[in-house]
């Protein structure tokens, strides 16, 4: 969600008429640097103020530069940005990113720092404009906020409640992106099958996917991040029944005991969560479930780990991203007895990391010999050139490198491809392409290649510079399920 937020702030800068970084701009150089920060972990404060104070003696010697903050971390810390960064020029949250190109401006009319909180959304982030990353896959933000209490989780406070958008202006934003060329989409929310709670309708969300399986010309349809206690029946026939939604399921487990489940407000139990997987791989038999795991909430036993061991071994996630627990202050977890020692987390950590890479692994083997179609990334992998290969996503969402084919591929094309190797992370198709179906999607990217709009260099994590997203959401960076 912060990579879509970011795509809209780039969309209003170049709006208000600045230009982007070109390739090869060094640290410093931008006229604008623009942190768009995450709060759900501690790293994150540690990287915006470290990356801040190199940039301190950069902007003592342009005096023209400008700093700003948005995004989670300026809506918890408000005024302490600039009392401990002086230099930053804007701060801004979560509920009004639209106010940017304004507030740049009076910093400099002004010559002060602008701190500019809302603390209700202004404005649905969908109706600002927008510098998509990627020509053939894009981010459709359904909803934002979030409902929920969970105690380890400081997004709803800064998020606040859900607000949901009306299933037209959806429908409308998709079907203009299939028009741009776009075959591939993404439905966001911080809670995505809650969608429908805000506007009355518990069955708003397979109604969604159902009527997405209708626009013309998209081929994929995914979502992130859906919440076990809202993952209904009606949502599980939709994806089966719906040629163009994928069979992928990123489903947040966190843990795999009662005990910890109920002490982080999560709604669900162990036998809900394994029952949720069963009805998905019965629906969906070749279904890619990929989760999220907190190793070492407060009060966690030795006992209750070995729960969440039972429950990645009985589930067989393709994929899980496991995380440490983080104490994030405002947040009823970092105020909770039983705060686990940090060489206790780092040894299950490990153990756990090394049981779902074993698994992951395996489960990867079971693709060797199949046949796949992948969608053509751009970027993905980062050894493509040594090894003459190319990389996309299969359906499932699995990362494929494979062979390159002797016809002209361009990101977005599908080509299909048989797979020769596996390991955990990735599959191997080592002979060349059955196939090269070049798609509008391919016409898309290389008219916007020709067209000189290639991906800028990053400075710092900042615009003019906001991060290309993936495009998949390959990694959620969120440890509670909010991506």
């Amino acid at each position: 969600m912060n990579v879509h937020d970011s795509e809209r702030l780039s969309g209003l800068l170049e709006e208000a008429g600045f230009v982007r970084a070109t390739e090869g701009t060094g640290e410093g150089e931008a006229d604008i640097v623009v942190f768009n920060t995450c709060a759900v972990r501690e790293n994150a404060d540690n990287r915006l103020y470290g990356n801040l104070g190199r940039l301190a003696p950069i902007k003592a010697r342009r005096p023209g530069m400008q700093i700003a903050v948005g995004g989670c971390l300026a809506q918890k810390d408000r005024d302490t940005i600039v009392k401990k960064a002086p230099w930053v020029d804007v701060v801004f949250g979560t509920h009004n990113i639209g106010s940017l190109p304004v507030l740049l401006e009076r910093a400099r009319v002004q010559e002060e720092a602008q701190v500019e909180i809302a603390e209700s959304l202004e404005a649905f982030p969908s109706t600002l404009p927008t510098r998509r990353e990627s020509a053939y896959a894009a981010w459709v933000s359904i909803s934002v906020g979030c409902n929920n209490t969970c105690t380890f989780c400081i997004v709803p406070a800064l998020r606040g409640k859900e607000k949901d958008r009306r299933p037209g202006d959806i429908l409308a934003e998709v079907e203009t992106l299939v028009a741009e060329g776009v075959t591939e989409i993404t439905l966001l929310g911080q809670n995505v099958n809650a969608y429908g709670s805000d506007i009355g309708d518990r069955e708003a969300f397979s109604k969604l996917l159902r009527a997405c399986g209708k626009v013309e010309g998209l081929e994929r349809v995914r979502f992130t991040s859906p919440h076990p206690r809202d993952f209904t029946d009606d949502v599980i026939s939709a994806m089966a029944e719906t040629e163009n939604v994928m069979p992928q399921l990123h489903m947040p487990l966190q843990s795999g005991s009662d005990t910890v489940l109920k002490a982080m407000r999560r709604s669900y139990r162990q036998e809900r969560y394994l029952g949720i997987i069963e009805k998905v791989r019965a629906a969906m038999p070749d279904a890619a479930i990929s989760t999220d795991i907190i190793v070492g909430f407060p009060g966690e036993t030795e006992e209750d780990f070995e729960q969440t061991l039972h429950v990645v071994r009985e589930a067989r996630f393709a994929q899980a991203f496991t995380f440490q627990y983080s104490k994030r202050p405002g947040t009823p977890a970092a105020e909770m007895d039983g705060q686990v020692p940090k060489a206790v987390v780092q040894e299950r950590y490990e153990r756990l990391v090394a049981l779902q890479e074993e698994i992951s692994w395996e489960e990867n083997k079971k693709q060797i010999g199949r046949t796949l179609e992948v969608l053509v990334a751009e970027g993905e992998g980062r050894k493509d050139d040594a090894t003459r290969r190319l990389s996309g996503r299969a359906a499932d969402n699995r990362l494929v490198h494979f062979a390159r084919p002797e016809e002209p591929v361009r990101p977005g094309d599908v080509v299909t491809v048989d797979i020769t190797y596996a390991a955990p992370h990735h599959l191997l198709a080592e002979s060349p392409a059955r196939g090269v179906r070049r798609t509008r999607a391919g016409d898309a990217w290389e008219r916007r290649n020709a067209a000189g709009e290639k991906k800028p260099a990053g400075v710092m994590l900042g615009l003019p510079t906001v991060g290309a997203p993936p495009p998949l959401p390959a990694t959620p960076t969120a440890g509670c399920g909010c991506d």
